[in-house]
């Protein structure tokens, strides 16, 4: 990655909190021409835009260069609307999708017909949305650090060949397991309530987790590296509670 900009500002699991993600960023001062912006994934479910927070993570990775990770609601959505897999639709019904919906497709019915109309239009109608999730990243790496949505597989003998289910949805076999990588990994997908019961960053020696449970209504994280220091920003999500 460009190691010309003077710092990294790194967010992760939006989840369709757009107000909480444009405070945060005017409340770090994010300058695209001075600082690398990394979001490590689900910018969708659970929040009640993810289509204007898919827009916005867009922009900012066609118009500013960001750095933009895949997580495993990004992945599920795309499943969603291009598979018939009956455990992709159970999940995404049960994990935060139907707001989603409700994004993209206005006002529907919970019902089988319903949501497959819903489908179809969100293909017809955002299929750019769904080719830029389906081929985002699931790992960034620079000299100090590697950028994941999930975590790493503790053991492989090269991280970067482990699984795609790994990268976005690991979590205790990863976060109660040292790492066996010389580079700290920052990570989201697991809130931080559960790491150190508090929304805020947690440091854990040889990772990070920055998800601050925006989508069930606690706060965005924002941890800031510059100069071999980490810094911390959060907002409220004042608006938003979901349990999904």
């Amino acid at each position: 990655m460009d190691a010309n900009y003077s710092r990294t500002i790194m967010i992760s699991d939006i989840h369709g909190c757009i107000e909480p993600f444009e405070r945060l960023l005017e409340k770090v001062k994010y300058v695209p021409e001075q600082d690398r912006l990394i979001l490590l994934g689900d910018y969708v479910d659970k929040g009640p835009q993810s289509r204007e927070a898919v827009d916005a993570v867009m922009r900012l990775v066609q118009q500013h260069g960001a750095i933009a990770l895949r997580g495993n609601h990004d992945q599920r959505l795309v499943d969603f609307v291009r598979g018939d897999d009956p455990d992709v639709l159970r999940k995404f019904a049960e994990h935060g999708g139907p707001p989603t919906l409700h994004s993209y497709v206005g006002s529907f019915e919970v019902s089988e017909r319903s949501r497959a109309e819903a489908r179809r239009r969100i293909e017809a109608e955002y299929a750019s949305h769904l080719d830029f999730l389906a081929g985002l990243p699931l790992y960034a790496e620079d000299d100090r650090h590697i950028y994941v949505h999930a975590g790493l597989r503790p053991g492989l003998f090269d991280w970067t060949l482990q699984s795609e289910h790994d990268f976005m949805y690991i979590k205790d076999e990863f976060y109660l397991h040292p790492t066996t990588v010389d580079k700290t990994v920052i990570f989201g997908h697991t809130i931080a309530t559960k790491l150190h019961g508090h929304p805020n960053v947690w440091f854990g020696g040889d990772k990070i987790g920055i998800d601050g449970g925006c989508s069930i209504g606690l706060q965005l994280n924002a941890l800031l590296y510059e100069d071999g220091i980490y810094d911390t920003a959060a907002v409220a999500n004042m608006t938003q509670r979901s349990e999904t």
